[in-house]
């Protein structure tokens, strides 16, 4: 009974602490949207944060939207039959190799290798709304 409150006590604590690390329902709050802002430079030649498309669609209020979804824009045959929503873990698996998730879509990019900056383009992108 008493590891049991002290292991209660000790998970308190971290809430209480930081309460990113607590939440364990998601996963992708630790990211830090500043640093997020950072690296997508590297998304920005492409994407624009608003709703307008550049070279691919705009990603104002992406996190939790169906893929190949905004209206207007000529998605690839292969984002078209993905049917994903874009949340926080589909992003994160995305990011890493859209061409690997995806074969055949029109997203060149390389992907993101480093698990933090996928982390922290995410938490940028839930902040797009």
């Amino acid at each position: 009974m008493r590891l049991r409150l002290s292991i209660a006590l000790a998970g308190l604590a971290l809430a209480t602490l930081s309460p990113s690390l607590a939440r364990a329902d998601n996963p992708w709050d630790g990211g830090d949207a500043a640093a997020g802002k950072i690296v997508f430079n590297k998304c920005g030649l492409c994407h624009n944060v608003t709703d307008k498309a550049k070279i691919g669609p705009g990603l104002l209020g992406v996190v939790g939207r169906p893929s190949g979804s905004v209206a207007g824009y000529n998605y690839s045959t292969a984002m078209k039959a993905y049917n994903h929503v874009w949340t926080p873990e589909n992003l994160f698996t995305y990011l890493a190799g859209p061409m690997k998730v995806v074969p055949g879509t029109k997203m060149s990019f390389a992907g993101l290798p480093n698990e933090t900056d996928r982390k922290n383009v995410i938490a940028y992108l839930e902040t797009l709304k």
